[in-house]
């Protein structure tokens, strides 16, 4: 029986002769687990998509593939249908998503006005120059618009609106029920309709209908060409911000020309619009809305456009946009925005949208919409905003994403199995132990699981990735499948082997390192033990949003700091204590800092850097020695230079812990060492070791 709690998220609904299971759309965001020289579908991809409709969502929408190559595509991870060769593969994937009852949509969109290669990528399939509306550049380090572009003929554009309809002719023929037409984000289409984009004086510029005019004879030639009752939905962006790019919104995309545009699809034959929102200057932030206001709101709250919902740091933040767009309109509205069940049941019942569209809940939990339905919400495993899924075709907290295999599955024999270290690594390993039908017991000598997560909180905090979520998860989820958990115990090997277990999973973390400096151990070196410890302590009584709130009032730490190491943790830091009025100086003995972080989050961090004058100073050749002055460092250029601080901090990759593992070494039919222990990495690596190894078992 449905969650009468859920009664409009979980009622089918309908996009034009197709019916969805319920009102959860999967958007058709990039994954790239394909490679363009495939002509079928792999493992992974496979995989991924019948976890996805075995998982319950209403309407699927598989990403883009490339319908105009090489000129429509930045990058190879894609899979490619302008031409028919490619038919027979996306019909294996339209066939393992039937086989659970899910309809779905295959997305197109081009990627014209981008750089030829806005990735630093040594082989880019498109070697330019891009197309567009115009040659209009915006010359922006947060955009891929950076180069001039070839402004398309009407030939040209016609020959485009010809490659649109042929690959949705091969998407029927592959089995699709419909196609999504990507005219948002800054593809070729949006490229049209923004007066900011499209300077043209020919039929396809100047008016409002005239920038329409490319997507709506898309539409147009895709009915023509496949019926009027084939489902066609489009996605638009309802506003272009120009705010971050010092472009006066009047020459963007304003909330009035959205509607009208919107209209015009409709006319064209439209079944569905899906309502999106756009920054000029600032790429990703228009899909992942949360990255608007990390580390910062990238503008004062105040001047974020009223029509934006700007409340909760991009949670619903089109919400208003689509209701506008709903108003003038019949067909349905779909809206994304980093929604969730309860969001999304309100916005139906308030009338705001049709259908509920999300992307990383959904790769973060496949089971989420059969979840809801059987009203198991604690059972849902929570996204964290990591990005981790961004390009990488990983997920932090799904360890099958990417992988070849979706399901654990259960175990021939029964094994007694140990696991201990209460973090990541150890949970996920001892939660899919007990799932494959294992006596599961996990020791850890904290009187909390987490391991080092909630420590990572109070640096991170929770606005962004909210951590303590993914130990509330595991927790619940541990005690549900009967792992016998023992806190505050220390196990050494005399008493695991007193168990007789027949296989033991050691995930006891790493150490803090150690960095062998002259000085290291002076009066103004906070060290990364002494640190973890401290903090520790507090976290026994004092949740990390509070304590990290504290932290503003009190921290012993002086006013000018130098954090040695720059990767993850040191960058992470660093934002920290410049977030509490500190002087930061991060030094990395690599040319590159910031290893460890999603590219985007990095980017973003590094420019807020700036704009705090923290410095960073890579490329360090040695560590010469702590002294009261500060840390004195043979920098890049050869040179000995010392920088003044009044206290230094190392924040340097853990050392791995394997005392426990060697000690255990032939004393135990099965042994493993997982996570930090075996190598320190991240959060998502010991989640996915943890998976890897109890399905060994």
């Amino acid at each position: 029986m449905a969650n009468a709690k859920f009664e409009k998220l979980l009622e089918p609904g309908h996009i034009g002769r197709v019916k969805t299971r319920n009102r959860m759309v999967k958007t058709g965001a990039g994954t790239f687990m394909f490679h363009e020289d495939e002509t079928r579908m792999n493992k992974a991809v496979l995989a991924y998509y019948e976890s996805l409709a075995r998982g319950g969502v209403g309407l699927l929408i598989v990403e883009s593939p490339t319908i105009d190559y090489p000129a429509g595509a930045r990058w190879r991870p894609r899979y490619r249908i302008d031409d028919d060769k490619y038919i027979k593969g996306l019909s294996e994937l339209t066939a393992i998503i039937h086989k659970y009852g899910c309809p779905t949509f295959m997305q197109m969109n081009h990627d014209g006005p981008w750089q030829s290669n806005p990735v630093n990528d040594p082989d880019p399939p498109f070697k330019g120059p891009p197309i567009a509306a115009s040659n209009v550049v915006l010359k922006s380090p947060n955009d891929f618009h950076n180069e001039k572009p070839h402004e398309l003929t009407i030939p040209e554009i016609e020959s485009i609106i010809d490659k649109f309809a042929s690959a949705a002719v091969r998407a029927q023929k592959a089995g699709f029920d419909g196609v999504d037409i990507n005219s948002a984000s800054s593809h070729l289409l949006h490229n049209f309709l923004s007066p900011f984009w499209n300077r043209r004086k020919d039929v396809y510029g100047g008016n409002i209908t005239n920038r329409a005019r490319f997507v709506t004879n898309i539409i147009k030639e895709i009915k023509r060409r496949l019926g009027q009752d084939f489902p066609v939905s489009v996605c638009i962006n309802s506003i272009e911000i120009g705010l971050i790019a010092d472009i006066a919104d009047g020459r963007c995309i304003t909330v009035d020309d959205a509607r009208r545009t919107a209209r015009l699809l409709q006319e064209a034959g439209a079944n569905a619009l899906h309502i999106r929102s756009h920054w000029l200057g600032y790429h990703v932030g228009a899909y992942l809305p949360d990255l608007l206001f990390y580390p910062e709101p990238i503008v004062p709250l105040k001047d974020f456009p009223k029509e934006y919902n700007s409340r909760h740091r991009g949670v619903g933040a089109n919400i208003n946009l689509a209701a506008g767009i709903k108003e003038v309109v019949s067909i349905p509205i779909m809206v994304v925005g980093k929604l969730d069940p309860e969001l999304g049941e309100k916005l139906l019942k308030e009338g705001k949208a049709d259908f509920i569209a999300m992307t990383r809940r959904l790769q973060a939990d496949p089971e989420l919409p059969n979840k809801v339905a059987a009203g198991r919400l604690e059972d849902i495993a929570p996204c964290t905003a990591c990005e981790n899924c961004l390009g990488s075709r990983r997920c932090r907290i799904n360890a099958f994403m990417g992988k070849e295999y979706n399901t654990v599955e259960k175990a021939k024999k029964k094994k007694k199995v140990v696991v201990v270290g209460g973090g990541p690594a150890g949970m996920e390993a001892a939660r899919a132990a007990a799932l494959r039908g294992h006596d599961v017991t996990l020791y850890e000598e904290g009187v909390k699981l987490g391991g080092l997560l909630p420590v990572a909180a109070v640096v991170k905090g929770t606005e962004q990735e909210d951590l303590p979520l993914m130990v509330s998860y595991f927790e619940r989820q541990l005690k549900k499948l009967g792992v016998n958990i023992n806190l505050g115990e220390r196990a050494d090997a005399a008493a695991i082997e007193e168990l007789k277990p027949d296989a033991v999973i050691i995930a006891t973390g790493g150490v803090p390192t150690v960095p062998d400096i002259k000085g290291i151990d002076g009066a103004n070196v906070v060290s990364g033990a002494k640190l973890h410890k401290s903090l520790k302590r507090y976290l026994r009584f004092i949740p990390p949003d509070l304590l990290r709130w504290l932290t503003k009032f009190y921290l012993p730490i002086g006013k000018r700091v130098v954090v040695i190491g720059g990767s993850l943790h040191g960058c992470e830091l660093g934002e920290f204590l410049a977030k509490r009025g500190r002087q930061v100086t991060i030094v990395e003995k690599s040319d590159t800092p910031g290893e460890g972080m999603v590219d985007v989050i990095l980017a973003y961090l590094f420019m807020w850097f700036r704009k705090k004058r923290v410095e960073i100073i890579s490329g360090v050749k040695d560590y010469v020695e702590i002294t009261p002055r500060g840390l004195t460092i043979i920098n890049k250029y050869n040179e000995k230079e010392t920088l003044e601080a009044d206290t230094i901090v190392p924040a340097l990759p853990l050392t791995p812990n394997l005392e426990l593992y060697e000690s255990l070494k032939g004393k135990v039919p099965e042994l493993y060492a997982i996570g930090d222990c075996e190598e320190p990495l991240l959060i998502i690596d010991a989640i996915s070791k943890g998976m890897e190894t109890a399905r060994l078992i």
